[in-house]
C-alpha cells in the first residue's frame, strides 16, 4: 500500500486528535510530500475536533489553498463564533476560486452571529457577481432575514425569489421562510395577525412529505411568540405525531403569558401521553411554579428530576438546576439553592449569576461580596448586578468603588450599570459624583434609557435638588409606573404634598393605573403636609377603585398621617379594623405621632409594644427613655436604659456629612476628630450669638439628660448636624446651597437653629434625615414646621 493510500484510509478512519497529529507526523517525516485531499482531510478532522489552532497552521503551510479547505475552516471559525476571522479568511479568498458553498458558509456565520444585516449584504453580493444560491443559500439568507425583517415587503420579496427559484420543494426552505414571516410579525411595523396569516398558508399548502417536526414547532411557537394561543393550542391538538418541542414551546407560551394552571395541565397531560420530558419541559415548568408562588409544586417538580432522570447530559444539569438556583433563592430558601450549586458538577456563568443575585435580592450581601470574589469569570451582568445590590443595600461608597473598578478592568458599563452607580450617590447623597456620572450618560447616548432616568430622578431628590429630578422626569422619552413612583415621592420627600398629589392626578389622566408603590408614596406625601382629608380619600379608593387591597405598609402610612395630625381617636379606630394584628411598622407609626404631640401615655403603650416585638431596635428604646425624660421622670429613664444595656443593645451615633469639593466631611456628636472642628466650634458661637439677637433661644428639652440649663445649651450645639451646616458655611463659596445629610431624625432645636441660620448668613441650608428634606430659607422651612 503506498503513502497516498495509507494516509487516505487512516484519515478516513481518525476520531481522535491525538491520531490525526501522529498520522500527520508520519507524513511529515516520510518526505512525502501530501496531495490537497490529504491535506484537507487533516485541517476537517482538526476543526471537527476543535483544534482550529492546528488546523490554520496546517492551512497556512499550504502555498494555494483550496476552496474545500478555506470552506472548512471558515465553517469552523463560525462554530466557535469568531466571525471576525471567519470574515477576514473569506475576503483574502480570491474570487476565482470561491464557490455557492462558500458563499452559503459566509452566509451562515453571519446569521449564527445575528448579524442579518451583513448576512443579507453578502447574499445580493453573490448574486451580483454571478453566483447562484441553492437552497441551502436560501435557508441560511431567510434565518437571518428573520432576525431583520419588520416590514412585510421584506418576507414577501424573499418569498417570490423563492418561488421563481423553484427551491421551495425542501423542508429547510420552507421552514426558513415561515421563521421569516413569524419574526417579522413581531415587529412593531406590522400587523402581526397579516403576517402569520402568510406563514400559516406556506405550512398548509405545503406537501406532507416537506412539512417536517420543525415545520409544526415553527409555526406553533410562531403563534406562541406573537400572542395566539389559542391558534397555537388547536395547532398542538390536531398534530397526529407528539412532537417534544412542539408541547415544550406550548407550555412556555402559556408560562410567559401567565397562564401557569394551563402550563401544569398540558405537562399532565405531556407525561400521559408518554411524550419524554427534557430540560426545556422541566425548565418552563419550574418557572411556571416559581412565577405562580406554588413553591411545592416547584420542589415537586425537582424531585421527580432527581427520581428519573439518572444519566442528565451536560446541558440538562446546567439548564434545569440553574433554573432552580432561581426557584429557591425567590423563595427565600437560600440554603436549598447553595446546595442545588454547590452539588453542581460543572457550573457557568448563568449559575454564578443565579445564585449571586439570590443572595443579593435577600439583602446577604457579605455572602454576595464572597461568591462575587470567587467567580472564575465575571460578565457585564455579574458586576451590575454587585453594584446594584451593594446600593439597594445602603453600601453606596462601596457601590460606587465597585463601578471604578469594573471601568479600570476594560469593561464598559450599560445603562443599568451606570443606574446602580447612580443609585449608590442617592445613598451617599453625593451630588457632585452624580452630577458627572449624568453628564457620562449623556455623552455615552445613555440618557434614554429608562432605568437611568428612573434613577437620576431619585438622585436628585435624594440629594436635594427636586427641581433637577423633575427635569429629568419631564424630558425623558418615555416613562413608566416607576418613573411616576419616583417623582411623586420626591415631591412627598422635600414637603410638596399639593404638587405631589397634582402629578399624581395627571398620572390618572394619562391612563397609567396605580400600583401599591404610587399609594405608599401619595399616603406619605399627604402624611408630610398635613393632608389628612386627602390622605383618607385615596386609601380608600385603593381598594373600591382598583382593586388594591391595603397590606399593612399602607395602613402604618394612614396611622402615620392620622398621628401627625393628633387624629389619635381615628388612629386607633383604623388600628382596630385592620384584618390583621399590629406589628412593628404600625406601632412605630403610633410612636412617631405621639412624640411629635407630646401624647406620652399613648407612646409608652406604643413604645412597651414595640420592645417586646423587636427588642433589639435602638429608636424604641432612645424613644421610650425621652418621653419618660420629656415626664421629668429620671428613674424610668434610668430602668429603659438599664434594660438597654442588658439587652446589648446599642445606641446609633449621630452622623452627619457634607459634601466640599468632591471630598465628603463626616460629623459625629460631640465630635472631636474633624481636624478643622475646633474652627467650626468657634463660627458656631459667633452664629449663635448673631441668632439670639433674632429671638432663637436654644429649645433645651430636647437635651435629654438630667443637668443644668447652660450644659444642656452647650449639649445642643455639639449635635452633628449643626457642626455639618456650620462647616457647609465656612467652606462652600457665597450664594451656594448647603446641603447636609444625617442617619437620624433631625432634633427639634436644631430645625429651629437652621431656620435662624438661614437668615443670618442669607443662605439656603438643606438637611436629610432619615425621613424627609428640609429646606430652610430666609427663616422658615419647606415643611411648614409639619415634620
Amino acid at each position: 500500500m503506498d503513502v497516498r493510500s495509507m494516509g487516505n484510509r487512516y484519515l478516513a478512519q481518525l476520531t481522535h486528535t491525538s491520531l490525526a497529529r501522529a498520522v500527520h507526523a508520519h507524513i511529515l517525516t516520510s518526505g512525502f510530500k501530501p496531495f490537497p485531499l490529504i491535506i484537507n482531510r487533516l485541517i476537517d478532522r482538526y476543526c471537527k475536533s476543535s483544534n482550529i489552532t492546528y488546523a490554520r497552521h496546517l492551512f497556512d503551510r499550504i502555498p494555494k489553498p483550496d476552496i474545500v479547505a478555506t470552506t472548512t475552516l471558515l465553517s469552523a471559525y463560525s462554530a466557535a463564533g469568531n466571525i471576525k476571522l471567519a470574515h477576514q479568511l473569506f475576503n483574502a479568498t480570491p474570487l476565482t476560486i470561491r464557490d455557492t458553498v462558500s458563499y452559503n458558509a459566509m452566509i451562515t456565520a453571519f446569521s449564527h452571529s445575528h448579524d442579518g444585516h451583513a448576512a443579507l449584504q453578502l447574499f445580493i453580493q453573490m448574486k451580483r457577481l454571478g453566483f447562484v444560491p441553492d437552497p441551502f443559500s436560501f435557508s441560511s439568507v431567510l434565518g437571518a432575514l428573520s432576525l431583520i425583517a419588520d416590514e412585510e415587503r421584506h418576507c414577501q420579496q424573499f418569498h417570490c425569489e423563492v418561488l421563481k427559484r423553484g427551491v421551495l420543494c425542501g423542508p429547510s426552505v420552507l421552514n426558513a421562510l415561515m421563521s421569516s414571516y413569524v419574526g417579522c410579525a413581531s415587529s412593531p411595523l406590522v400587523d402581526s395577525c397579516l403576517l402569520m396569516a402568510s406563514a400559516r398558508k406556506l405550512f398548509d399548502e405545503a406537501p406532507r412529505g416537506v412539512r417536517d417536526e420543525p415545520s409544526w414547532t415553527t409555526i406553533i411557537a410562531g403563534y406562541v411568540r406573537n400572542g395566539d394561543l389559542v391558534a397555537a393550542r388547536e395547532l398542538l391538538d390536531g398534530m397526529t405525531d407528539h412532537i417534544a418541542v412542539a408541547w415544550n414551546a406550548m407550555i412556555s407560551g402559556y408560562v410567559h403569558r401567565g397562564f401557569y394552571e394551563s402550563a401544569f395541565d398540558l405537562l399532565r397531560k405531556m407525561h400521559s401521553l408518554g411524550i419524554q420530558l427534557d430540560e426545556y419541559t422541566y425548565t418552563s415548568v419550574i418557572s411556571a411554579a416559581s412565577n405562580a408562588g406554588l413553591f411545592y409544586i416547584g420542589r415537586q417538580v425537582h424531585a421527580y428530576v432527581l427520581r428519573t432522570v439518572l444519566q442528565p447530559s451536560q446541558h440538562f444539569v446546567l439548564s434545569v438546576n440553574n433554573v432552580l438556583i432561581t426557584f429557591y433563592t425567590r423563595f427565600g430558601k437560600l440554603a436549598e439553592a447553595k446546595q442545588v450549586f454547590d452539588k453542581m458538577p460543572v457550573k457557568d456563568l448563568v449559575s454564578w449569576n443565579a445564585i449571586l443575585s439570590g443572595y443579593v435580592n435577600a439583602r446577604c450581601i457579605e455572602e454576595a461580596n464572597s461568591i462575587f470574589g470567587e467567580m472564575p469569570e465575571r460578565s457585564l451582568l455579574t458586576w451590575t448586578v454587585m453594584i446594584s445590590g451593594l446600593a439597594q443595600n445602603g453600601f453606596g461608597e462601596d457601590g460606587l468603588k465597585l463601578f471604578n473598578q469594573m471601568k479600570l478592568e476594560g469593561l464598559e458599563p450599560c445603562d443599568y450599570a451606570y443606574a446602580g452607580a447612580i443609585a449608590s450617590c442617592s445613598v451617599l447623597g453625593s451630588l457632585d459624583n452624580g452630577q458627572q456620572l449624568h453628564s457620562q450618560i449623556i455623552r455615552l447616548g445613555h440618557d434614554s434609557s429608562l432605568s437611568v432616568g428612573n434613577a437620576l430622578i431619585t438622585m436628585y431628590a435624594r440629594c436635594g435638588l427636586v427641581e433637577a429630578a423633575d427635569t429629568v422626569f419631564v424630558t425623558m422619552p418615555y416613562v413608566d409606573s416607576v418613573s411616576w413612583n419616583a417623582m411623586i415621592a420626591a415631591l412627598a420627600q422635600h414637603g410638596h404634598g399639593v404638587k405631589a398629589i397634582q402629578l399624581y392626578e395627571q398620572m390618572l389622566k394619562e391612563d397609567i393605573l396605580p400600583d401599591r408603590i404610587t399609594f405608599l408614596t401619595i399616603l406619605s406625601a399627604c402624611s408630610h403636609a398635613g393632608l389628612v382629608k386627602e390622605g383618607r380619600h385615596y386609601f380608600d379608593t385603593m381598594r373600591a377603585h382598583y382593586g388594591i387591597t391595603p397590606e399593612e405598609d399602607h395602613y402604618s402610612r394612614l396611622i402615620d398621617l392620622l398621628c401627625r395630625a393628633g387624629m389619635f381617636s381615628e388612629a386607633k379606630n383604623v388600628t382596630e379594623s385592620m384584618p390583621f394584628e399590629p406589628s412593628a411598622p404600625i406601632w412605630e407609626a403610633l410612636l412617631s405621632g405621639c412624640r411629635i404631640h407630646g401624647n406620652t401615655e399613648l407612646g409608652i403603650q406604643a413604645a412597651e409594644k414595640l420592645l417586646k416585638l423587636m427588642p433589639q431596635q435602638d429608636g424604641t428604646y432612645i424613644s421610650l427613655s425621652n418621653m419618660y425624660a420629656t415626664l421629668g421622670q429620671w428613674d424610668e429613664v434610668a430602668r429603659v436604659r438599664k434594660l438597654m444595656r442588658e439587652r446589648g443593645v446599642k445606641k446609633e451615633p449621630g452622623c452627619s456629612w457634607i459634601e466640599v469639593e468632591n471630598m465628603v466631611h463626616v460629623f459625629l456628636v460631640d465630635d472631636a476628630v474633624h481636624p478643622e472642628v475646633h474652627a467650626v466650634y468657634k463660627y458656631l458661637e459667633h452664629l449663635v450669638h448673631e441668632m439670639k439677637k433674632l429671638g432663637y433661644v436654644p429649645d433645651t428639652k430636647y437635651v435629654l439628660h438630667d443637668m443644668e440649663s447652660e450644659q444642656k445649651e452647650n449639649a445642643l450645639s455639639t449635635h452633628s448636624e449643626k457642626l455639618a451646616v456650620v462647616y457647609g458655611i465656612m467652606k462652600i463659596p457665597l450664594g451656594a446651597t448647603i446641603r447636609v445629610f444625617k442617619n437620624l431624625r433631625i432634633c427639634g432645636d436644631c430645625h429651629s437653629a437652621f431656620k435662624f441660620i438661614s437668615k443670618v448668613v442669607d443662605r439656603e441650608i438643606i438637611v436629610r434625615d432619615r425621613k424627609r428634606f428640609h429646606h430652610f430659607r430666609n427663616g422658615e422651612c419647606s415643611c411648614g414646621n409639619y415634620w
